[in-house]
This record gives structure tokens, C-alpha cells and sequence, in this order.
């Protein structure tokens, strides 16, 4: 996992972080009703980025600046928006 700007970065002891992911600064990996996320291998997730609950981020996923993530995110697909949602690629 890279860190290239630590700061204020929020993750749950549950959540599952995959192989060579990239996580900005104050990215928040946060428990919800049903669980903690579970992140894919080489996901990016931009700055402020909040992902709530139980949702799946596939592999090589793309996570838009202070996107808010309530539901699961394909593997290769970007998501952005409040709340967020998948645009084509």
C-alpha cells in the first residue's frame, strides 16, 4: 500500500486492503451496518474519498476525489460523485 500523503487517513480494523494500493491524503475506510470494505489489488482512491460499509472495490478500481462509496465498484471501473457512481471508462 502507498501513503504518499498520510494525513488524516481513516482505516477500520476490519477493512481489507488488497496488494499495491494507492490511498491519499484523509481517505476514510469506514464500518457501516453490515460490515467493513474490502479493497481489490491496485485500487486508487483520490483525496477525501469516504468508503462506507460492507461494499467490494474490484481490482485496478479508480475512486474519484471525496467520492462517498456505498455500494460495490467493479474491477477497472471508476467511480465518483455523492454518492458515488460508476461512469464508463
Amino acid at each position: 500500500m502507498l501513503l504518499p500523503h498520510p494525513n488524516g487517513i481513516v482505516i477500520h480494523p476490519e477493512a481489507e486492503i488488497g496488494p499495491n494500493c494507492l490511498l491519499f491524503q484523509q481517505v476514510t475506510l469506514g464500518v457501516g451496518d453490515r460490515g467493513a470494505p474490502k479493497i481489490g489489488g491496485h485500487v486508487d482512491i483520490g483525496a477525501g474519498a469516504k468508503i462506507l460499509g460492507a461494499v467490494t472495490i474490484g481490482r485496478h478500481a479508480r475512486i474519484g476525489a471525496n467520492a462517498v462509496v456505498l455500494n460495490d465498484v467493479p474491477d477497472g471501473a471508476t467511480a465518483v460523485g455523492v454518492p458515488a457512481r460508476v461512469i464508463p471508462n
